[in-house]
């Protein structure tokens, strides 16, 4: 390429890799751009945390990038420049600046992959797009993985992670410690010991901010503090917040990653998910810094409290990339169980009686954070249990997060959660009865409803509702060998029993606001 070339390299905002190559080459003639676009903010109604974190985090990349001599072009929310559409903002910067050449990363969601290819065979000069250099999978090797194979179980791609960046390995072949997973070691619940340190936090006064978003009305949920805001937005805060993590969490992390707890809204987790998928840090340095931090405190730490997060982001978080470019698009339209109920409008206000479903869905709307099980099996279970259409889940849990980005959100949503795939990310329906709830929390102690009640006016909902859901959607599990045994309990109900359930499952499900 000749060096006078004047190229365009666009960043979006989740392309904020301080250590990709682009950044490494010669820059002359070069100019990225970043921008903040009502095309983004309002495809779905997001968390006010989240708009103001990946604005806070675009901001400060581009200023990195400036004091680094990069020439960079910066579209805010109410630049009179700003056309707020991707394609227009383009073709308007390529005429301006007598652009010969548009560069792009691969973006992670479909629908900005099908827009840029487009935007790319409508422009009149060449274009060129590039690897994001963040994940340790391509898009397509998960086909190619499971290529032949009747089930795409994430373990088995798990273990050939493992063996191929030699992470945790004795040998080529064996895993350290004789087990490949700690799972069972991963579910204790936590009842006040030991103590949990608080996380690593930021103070940022971010009601300048908060004021150009409010001038830009754009419709937003959930709450913030103008004075406070809680979330790492650079790497040097990204990389802060990781090492604070191995010295003061990984200890317990595994032991109680599966708990939950009405006065700990994160436990021992890391609060990395947004530093990595907007991909301030990359996944391999995460892992390098946890093993690495394992290996100089062995005799602190245990190597189930490493494996369990190793497999959250090795395995998991590669699996269900792969999963969503291998099953998009569609996948976003897939409602294999046939639900169609609304999702009730607690989940804007946290205004139930359920305890559970009070905290979780309360700490998502004041923090835009909440763990996988509180995401799993309290605020999806309700959802599946309830038979709430997709569609509905999918946009809150787009919305509310901090850390949402299609990829990995449609994947957990639609296919860990809500079974709406079918049983191509889960092998069986994640539902279950309060019981579950009562063994994982102390969520149950100070509920409104009883836990050991089964239909009853103060039973716990999730009593009758798990039970009316495995006898409405029996049909869809009868092949299902994983669900054989609810299924036969299910069976060895009289038929006053199921009644009473089904009368009383019926009465929450029409009337969710009552409960």
């Amino acid at each position: 390429m000749a060096a006078t070339l004047k190229r365009l390299r666009l960043i979006l905002g989740d392309q904020l890799n301080h250590q990709h190559s682009w950044f490494k080459e010669e820059q002359e003639n070069t100019t990225y751009v970043f921008m903040e676009m009502r095309q983004e903010t309002d495809y779905t109604v997001h968390h006010i945390q989240k708009i103001v974190g990946f604005f806070l985090a675009m901001r400060n990349f581009a200023e990195y990038l400036r004091e680094r001599d990069h020439d960079v072009i910066y579209y805010h929310i109410n630049d009179n420049g700003n056309q707020q559409d991707l394609a227009k903002n383009i073709e308007r910067l390529i005429a301006e600046k007598d652009i010969e050449q548009f560069e792009y990363q691969l973006p992670d969601e479909y629908r900005l992959d099908e827009q840029l290819k487009e935007i790319c065979e409508s422009l009149s000069i060449d274009s060129e797009v590039y690897n994001t250099e963040h994940f340790l999978t391509k898009r397509n090797d998960l086909e190619n993985f499971y290529k032949g194979k009747k089930q795409m179980t994430m373990e088995y791609f798990y273990r050939d992670m493992r063996k191929k960046y030699d992470i945790m390995m004795a040998t080529r072949n064996d895993p350290e410690g004789g087990k490949w997973n700690f799972d069972k070691s991963n579910r204790k619940k936590w009842k006040g010991s030991p103590e949990i340190p608080h996380e690593r936090g930021f103070r940022k006064d971010i009601s300048a901010l908060l004021e150009e978003i409010e001038e830009a009305e754009i419709k937003t949920m959930g709450n913030i503090n103008g004075k406070s805001f809680n979330w790492p937005t650079s790497r040097e805060d990204s990389l802060s917040v990781l090492n604070y993590f191995c010295k003061n969490l990984l200890v317990h992390f595994g032991d109680f990653q599966d708990a939950l707890h009405t006065d700990k809204a994160y436990l021992f987790h890391s609060r990395l998910s947004f530093c990595m998928n907007t991909k301030m840090l990359s996944p391999k340095e995460v892992i390098d810094s946890v093993v690495g931090y394992y290996y100089d405190h062995t005799e602190e730490i245990d190597i189930s409290q490493v494996e369990g997060f190793v497999r959250q982001i090795l395995g998991w978080r590669e699996y269900m990339r792969g999963i969503y470019w291998l099953k998009m698009p569609g996948y976003r339209r897939s409602n294999k169980l046939d639900n169609q109920n609304k999702l009730p409008d607690f989940y804007w206000d946290g205004n139930t009686k359920m305890n559970c479903l009070h905290h979780a869905v309360t700490q998502s709307l004041d923090n835009a954070y909440a763990h996988h099980i509180q995401r799993l099996m309290i605020t999806g279970n309700y959802a599946l249990l309830t038979q709430c259409h997709p569609d509905e889940v999918d946009a809150w849990y787009l919305g509310i997060y901090i850390d949402a980005i299609e990829w990995v959100e449609i994947t957990n949503t639609r296919g860990m959660s809500q079974f709406a795939d079918g049983g191509i990310v889960a092998t069986k329906p994640y539902v279950s009865s309060g019981s579950y709830i009562n063994k994982m929390s102390n969520y149950c102690k100070s509920c409104h409803y009883s836990v050991s009640k089964k239909t009853e006016e103060d039973a716990c909902p999730f009593n009758s509702l798990y039970w009316n859901f495995l006898d409405d959607k029996k049909e869809y599990f009868k092949d299902n060998q994983r669900m054989n045994m609810m299924m036969s309990l299910l069976e060895k109900k009289s038929p006053e029993e199921l009644s009473n359930i089904k009368e009383r499952a019926s009465k929450i499900i029409k009337n969710p606001s009552l409960f």
